[in-house]
């Protein structure tokens, strides 16, 4: 049976690579108030390691409707679409933000299954990321 388990060094260093923040939506631990999860890209259940070529960070939200997920359809024309990769994919190339800053928009056939299928621009997140704005702490800049 394959290990889940990952050392708090390791842990330590995917949340660094990561920059602290969801690979998914970008959220960081300092908005969240809570320590991310650290995602299995490939999950353990289709074979996926605990090993840092397959951990990235998540946050609770983004990684709970990931789940087991590694590909689902393309809203725009249906055909199936590998989920983003935030370990191999560049974020900009497959995403953007709407003008007001509150909605995630998928650019490609990868960003915009990921987009459906972790329910990227949820209500809850939407109400979230307006008074992020309006804090001007959201969207991040990089």
């Amino acid at each position: 049976m394959a290990s889940d388990y990952v050392s708090e060094a390791l842990r330590q260093k995917v949340a660094e690579q990561a920059r602290f923040r969801c690979g998914y939506c970008l959220r960081s631990e300092e908005l969240s108030g809570m320590p991310m999860t650290i995602e299995h890209l490939t999950p353990i259940a289709e074979g996926g390691l605990t090993v840092e070529e397959n951990l990235w960070l998540a946050c609770n939200r983004c990684n709970g409707f990931k789940g087991a997920l590694t590909s689902a359809p393309d809203p725009d024309t249906g055909i199936t679409a590998p989920l983003f990769n935030p370990r191999i994919d560049i974020w900009d190339e497959n995403f953007g933000w709407s003008d007001n800053g509150t909605l995630i928009i998928g650019k490609t056939p990868c960003g915009r299954a990921t987009v459906v299928a972790l329910q990227l621009n949820n209500s809850e997140i939407v109400v979230t990321r307006r008074l992020w704005v309006s804090a001007n702490w959201w969207p991040p800049q990089d």
